[in-house]
């Protein structure tokens, strides 16, 4: 009968003889915004036929997005949380694994103008802070770290990812940020990432999953599978990530 498959027809994403083909779509955190695009690159030329592409934004948008159908392969995230409310809606493709840890710096213009040096002097007049809003994992960090401190900080602005936090940093908007130490790594030119001790009691876990209702499931797992691979382990390591 015309139409009907076969039991020799290989899986979406897949070829006949076991190789990886087609376009893979991976929503993740906008921290892993410079880090994934260097991997998809890198899995791209070690399965010819491959194309990745990506959602980069705040977790939590990210989840909403995957829970309320948005096709994808991958979701990877930058907190724990945003992964739990995919997997307990069912749309998880096996259990997450953590492939990377991160953690807060201080981001302030190039050559720290203001001289800060710690989470107190955040909260000095005159100086305007910004950070991510609660329900993203940035934003989820900061106030650990604050808590921690015993520093009760009024931002000037809630951003709803890391990357808009940073951005305000740039354009001299604000005076600071808190912000992922591999953001401000690879914002160098502009910024400078200015550790504080607290931010050791607020690590983020980034796990990783392939969805279940993934367009391309062979591609979906050979990604997760590359991420938490030896050569893409030293990719996210030389951005500034912890190995998990």
């Amino acid at each position: 009968m015309t139409g009907c498959g076969n039991s020799g027809d290989p899986a979406p994403g897949g070829s006949a003889d076991g190789r990886v083909t087609g376009t893979v779509t991976v929503f993740a955190a906008a921290s892993l915004t410079e880090s994934f695009t260097r991997l998809g690159a890198d899995f791209e030329a070690a399965n010819p036929g491959t194309t990745v592409t990506f959602n980069f934004a705040g977790s939590s948008a990210l989840a909403n997005q995957v829970n309320q159908g948005a096709p994808a392969d991958v979701f990877a995230s930058a907190a724990p949380r945003n992964m739990t409310t995919v997997a307990e809606a069912g749309n998880a493709d096996g259990t997450p694994v953590t492939f990377a840890r991160n953690q807060l710096v201080i981001a302030v213009p190039a050559g720290n103008p203001k001289a800060l040096t710690g989470l107190a002097d955040l909260t000095r007049r005159g100086v305007k802070v910004a950070l991510c809003a609660d329900q993203v994992p940035c934003g989820a960090a900061a106030r650990s770290a604050l808590d921690a401190a015993g520093v009760a900080l009024t931002p000037v602005t809630l951003e709803r990812d890391v990357r808009g936090a940073l951005a305000k940093v740039k354009l001299g908007e604000v005076d600071a940020a808190l912000v992922y130490r591999t953001d401000a790594r690879a914002a160098s030119a502009d910024v400078t990432g200015v550790e504080f001790p607290e931010s050791a009691r607020a690590v983020n876990d980034y796990p990783i999953v392939a969805l279940k209702d993934a367009p391309n499931p062979a591609g979906a797992r050979a990604f997760v599978a590359y991420v938490r691979s030896a050569p893409a382990q030293v990719v996210l390591a030389g951005a500034g990530f912890q190995s998990p």
